[in-house]
């Protein structure tokens, strides 16, 4: 612990100052009546006029005589997916198990805010196939959870040429089958060319927020995505072909799986209007399919539509799709993935409110780890008992830091003690509260979950409106959470102050414990609930193991204990512990450049 520490710290306070100074401030909700009016003036629908000016193109090579509009629905137990004949493409896809943040049917593919484009190569110029009426024989359907519906466009092109799209729809799930096929005399070395632009609603409260993590994910050999400002366009070309790709909203997915073959010279772009309250961001994602694949009927293909929900993307076939719910870093991962989220799933079972799942898994959790929670005790406890000493040392050599280093070190090992011991076992609990940090965010379980006054505990709790925005992370509202988390935390503070002996430093670590609460409250302060509840029984339930182990640790056995290992090392009775020999080792070889160093200073002053 130096000055840098100090520097560092102050830095971090400066980039969140700055974070609220440059980013825009968030625009007020334009209400819901006006999407269907704003839509006209959206990058899904201002393509209208561009591809009315190629139905001359498109009539050229087409034989087919235009009828009006028709839609198709069908209904499953979790999907409500309206077709059209022109283009035969999806019109809308009402995901029928969830909802808006207020309340209104959740659709991630909604009329006027999607266009997805084929054009397709023939000898005299490509075909666009959005602007062309297609025919099918389906009918409306509602499909049991066992059936399924065989849905076939098709469009009749010159000289007795087709193309087909056929959609696969299943009773239950979020998976969509699609093939094209067709027997077209255009060259094999050509490509059709596809081009999704999709308009996200918003679909949770945050605006901000949902700009700062809706993105577009696709799987070359490694998971890629756009990067995720939530002010400035993105884009990017796929050095790779592309198996798959996923439109991401915060909990929810919009996606295509290449079963057959990959796609090629994929595209990638996120637009983004600060101004707009009704769209969070558009995506556009532009591809090409070989026409080989097409003509031999190989061109097979998955939409994935529906929650970024771990275990039901985990059972999705195709190569790991399951990565498309973040669940943190490299070294983290594994914790989240084969314990936490087994664990929280495992509660669900059994406990249907979520906030006593919460509290149910802080318990776990906890309990789990109080033999590092008891160890960590004696450790500071033993540490304390030796803290009148290690006073004493400091006094004598006020001047010289080696030597106050070289006396502690004895001491350590004279009573055979390990300073390291207290702080081991809480490194070893770090990793599952960062684990949390990135887990809390991502689970959809906890959308639209409320537990006391917090109404979803999936995003901040709202308890004070304020009619003005507090910079620093704040906002314009107070989470009363994070207010207990943050109470909770310098109480755990004062209590550890308590029981800790002071350390010597350039930092006051007693002071920094209550400042760096202080801090986090302003970053969490927009966080999750179920996130800021968590920490917040997480500190209580630790207070109360302290205490409860307080009770039953005797600090004057404690004190023999130590008694006696100094008698027992004085004697060479007791057997040296690994730390120990390094110890004697360590201690050993300062004493000898201490030695070295006074013969330099000797034939110095003699030279």
């Amino acid at each position: 612990m130096d000055k840098n520490f100090v520097i560092g710290l102050v830095l971090i306070m400066l980039m969140l100052i700055g974070y609220q100074v440059l980013v825009p401030k968030p625009v007020e909700q334009v209400p819901t009546a006006q999407v269907k009016k704003e839509a006209s003036n959206s990058p899904a629908t201002t393509s209208t006029t561009q591809d009315n000016n190629q139905a001359g193109l498109q009539q050229g090579d087409s034989a087919v005589v235009q009828t009006p509009p028709q839609d198709l629905v069908i209904e499953t137990s979790d999907l409500r997916v309206v077709f059209s004949n022109k283009g035969g493409v999806m019109k809308e896809v009402l995901l029928k198990k969830y909802k808006t943040f207020d309340h209104k049917p959740l659709y991630l593919i909604a009329e006027g805010h999607n266009r997805f484009q084929l054009d397709f190569p023939s000898a005299a110029a490509n075909v666009r196939l959005s602007d062309m009426f297609f025919t099918t024989s389906a009918t409306n359907r509602t499909l049991s959870e066992k059936d399924s519906a065989v849905i076939s466009y098709r469009v009749d092109l010159k000289n007795n040429q087709y193309l087909e799209q056929t959609y696969v729809v299943r009773g239950s799930g979020y998976l969509i089958d699609y093939g094209i096929k067709s027997n077209s005399t255009a060259s094999a070395d050509k490509a059709l060319h596809l081009d999704w632009t999709n308009d996200l609603l918003q679909l949770e409260n945050d605006m901000k927020k949902n700009r700062e993590v809706v993105t577009i994910n696709y799987y070359t050999d490694e998971l890629q995505n756009l990067p995720t400002s939530p002010t400035a366009n993105e884009e990017a070309l796929a050095a790779e072909p592309v198996k798959w790709f996923t439109i991401k909203h915060k909990y929810f997915l919009a996606g295509l799986i290449a079963k057959s073959g990959p796609l090629t010279n994929v595209a990638l772009r996120a637009s983004v209007n600060p101004q707009d309250s009704t769209i969070v961001k558009t995506m556009n994602i532009s591809a090409n399919i070989p026409v080989s694949t097409i003509q031999k009927g190989q061109a097979a293909y998955q939409f994935y539509l529906g929650p970024n929900d771990y275990h039901t993307v985990d059972r999705v076939q195709a190569e790991n799709f399951d990565q498309n719910v973040y669940l943190g870093y490299a070294f983290l991962k594994p914790i989240n993935k084969f314990f936490l989220v087994p664990l929280f799933n495992f509660l669900e079972k059994f406990i249907s409110n979520y906030g006593l799942l919460i509290i149910c898994l802080v318990l776990f959790v906890k309990t789990l780890l109080t033999p590092l929670t008891y160890k960590s005790y004696i450790s500071m406890a033993k540490m304390r008992l030796l803290a009148p000493e290690l006073e004493q040392i400091r006094e004598k050599n006020p001047d010289d830091m080696a030597k106050q280093q070289q006396e502690q070190m004895k001491l350590y090992q004279q009573v055979g003690v390990s300073p390291l011991s207290g702080c081991i076992p809480v490194l070893a609990t770090m990793p599952i509260l960062f684990s949390l940090f990135f887990l809390f965010p991502n689970l959809i379980e906890l959308r639209q979950q409320a537990f006391l006054w917090a109404g979803d505990l999936s995003t901040y709790d709202s308890f004070i409106k304020l009619p003005f925005t507090i910079p620093f992370g704040i906002g314009n509202h107070i989470s009363l959470f994070t207010i207990l988390m943050t109470a909770s935390s310098i109480g755990y503070a004062y209590y550890n102050n308590q029981i800790t002996p002071t350390q010597p430093g350039p930092v006051n670590m007693k002071m920094l414990s209550y400042f760096m609460p202080l801090m986090f409250m302003f970053v969490l302060n927009s966080f999750p609930a179920g996130l800021t509840f968590y920490y917040f029984v997480s500190n209580i339930v630790t207070i109360a193991q302290q205490l409860l182990i307080k009770r039953f640790v005797n600090e004057d056995k404690i004190r023999s204990i130590l008694d006696e290992n100094r008698r027992k090392n004085a004697n060479g009775e007791k057997k040296q512990t690994k730390f120990q020999r390094y110890l004697e080792k360590s201690l050993q070889a300062a004493e000898e450049a201490k030695k070295k160093q006074a013969e330099l200073e000797k034939r110095s002053k003699k030279k």
